[in-house]
């Protein structure tokens, strides 16, 4: 995986007149913060952040973030929010990692082919559509797939045959299963008595987990709303 480079200035006031004249003038407020690292108020382009979230890696991506004092961190994004109504990003999180420990992410997961069972009459249920894994900054896969074209009626996929790139390992049990083919009837029971599953929408952060940000910012993983 590459390293995106992205600028940001030191911000020193804070509140709602504050942030509103930041991005009156084409930035947001932001936040980094991390396990060894104090919370940093700074600003940065929303544009700059769109094309991160862009990327191949989107939020999964490797940040190198340039404070105008000369520091540096290496970071990810955690959590970011848009205005309600104008959809404009107004506020992201950073958390800080390092390039030789692993971290915590969450990959999106598809299914390619069209299953036997399916063609028989089936229907094939996705059960993640993300797959929590474990490795490396720059080795975060940017997406993980499989063939489900052998599947027949009542075969499902299990975590165990996920085939995925050398030093990346799965959070899920060997047991778990992540596809099936089940008949028209069991689809339609088992999608009313409980809602779609998936994996969580969990952010990246580092394996054991980081420091809280300052009073004020957003906690990771809260509700898409403006940040003050």
């Amino acid at each position: 995986m590459d390293i995106i480079k992205l600028n940001a200035t030191r911000r020193e006031e804070s509140g709602k007149s504050a942030s509103s004249r930041l991005r009156r003038a084409g930035q947001i407020p932001a936040i980094a913060y991390g396990r060894e690292l104090a919370p940093q108020s700074v600003a940065i382009s929303p544009k700059a952040l769109l094309q991160v979230l862009g990327s191949d890696h989107g939020k999964n991506s490797v940040v190198e973030l340039a404070i105008e004092n000369g520091q540096t961190l290496t970071v990810m994004v955690r959590d970011y929010d848009y205005h309600p109504i104008s959809r404009e990003l107004v506020h992201a999180d950073f958390i800080q990692v390092k390039l030789d420990q692993p971290v915590d992410v969450q990959i999106p997961f598809r299914c390619v082919g069209k299953p036997k069972g399916v063609v028989t009459g089936g229907v094939l249920q996705q059960i993640f559509r993300t797959i929590p894994v474990r490795c490396l900054p720059e080795k975060i896969p940017s997406f993980i797939e499989i063939d489900v074209t052998e599947l027949d009626m009542g075969d499902s996929y299990k975590a165990s045959g996920l085939k995925l790139p050398e030093g990346v390992k799965t959070l899920l049990s060997d047991d778990q299963t992540i596809a099936v083919i089940n008949a028209p009837e069991k689809a339609g029971a088992e999608e009313e008595a409980k809602p779609a599953a998936g994996a969580p929408a969990a952010a990246a952060a580092p394996a054991a987990g980081a420091a809280a940000p300052a009073k004020g910012a957003a906690p990771a993983g809260g509700d898409k709303k403006e940040k003050k």
